[in-house]
């Protein structure tokens, strides 16, 4: 029930969907499992795709809710916005598409960590990066929760945001989970296992993502500000 955790009088979902609608950069959709979100998104006259609850990742959701679509090679990129990150600035949105065009299978974002009890909390994923361009563009080399590397110079906080060309979208959904994906629950590392590239791009300010009741309190004050 998270999506519709209610922010300021509505559900999170929403906040989201309309930052993505307010990027610009192409058709908007929804892929979720629940009756209630996509009955959410398409009241507010969105679009939205009922997908397998049982599937084992954001980006397997993504491709299931667009496999059969007309539209699905013909995109540029198809970007995987997290569905509880309702303060996402829409040039961070855009911000996958300069990194992805470098020729990487997938993009991503990462931060700085806000402070020294960030980098420690084990529950904010921590990707290792290759700059390329000093924290312009770079490629990611592995990616943590836990805290024991965070004294790396070259670790930053990861923004959970994708972009994929169809291609790589479709190799990354027919791979085999890794073993590592499963002990980390961290998807990305499918990619990594298997040979995929991730380019990152550096973006400053990023807002939190919801993933307890004191994340909601803060981004409520945000939104309210």
């Amino acid at each position: 029930g998270k999506p519709l955790a209610n922010i300021a009088g509505r559900p999170m979902i929403l906040h989201v969907w309309e930052r993505a609608k307010e990027s610009n950069l192409g058709r908007v959709l929804v892929a979720c499992c629940e009756e209630d979100v996509a009955n959410c998104i398409r009241s507010a006259g969105g679009e939205a795709v009922l997908t397998d609850p049982n599937l084992p990742s954001g980006t397997d959701r993504v491709y299931a809710a667009i496999e059969n679509d007309d539209d699905f090679l013909m995109n540029d990129t198809i970007i995987n916005l997290q569905g509880d990150m309702p303060l996402i600035d829409t040039q961070s949105i855009g911000q996958i598409n300069k990194t992805i065009i470098q020729g990487f299978d997938i993009s991503t974002l990462v931060t700085s960590f806000s402070s020294e009890k960030e980098k420690k909390n084990k529950n904010i994923t921590k990707a290792k990066i290759n700059w390329i361009k000093k924290e312009k563009i770079g490629e990611a080399k592995d990616f943590y929760k836990n805290s024991e590397v965070s004294d790396d110079k070259n670790i930053y906080h990861h923004v959970g945001i994708y972009g994929f060309i169809p291609s790589s979208l479709k190799r990354f959904v027919h791979l085999q989970q890794s073993e590592r994906e499963k002990k980390l629950k961290l998807e990305q590392m499918r990619a990594l296992d298997n040979g995929m590239t991730i380019g990152v791009g550096y973006v400053e300010n990023v807002p939190i993502s919801v993933d307890t009741k004191e994340d909601l309190m803060q981004v409520e004050r945000e939104i309210n500000k």
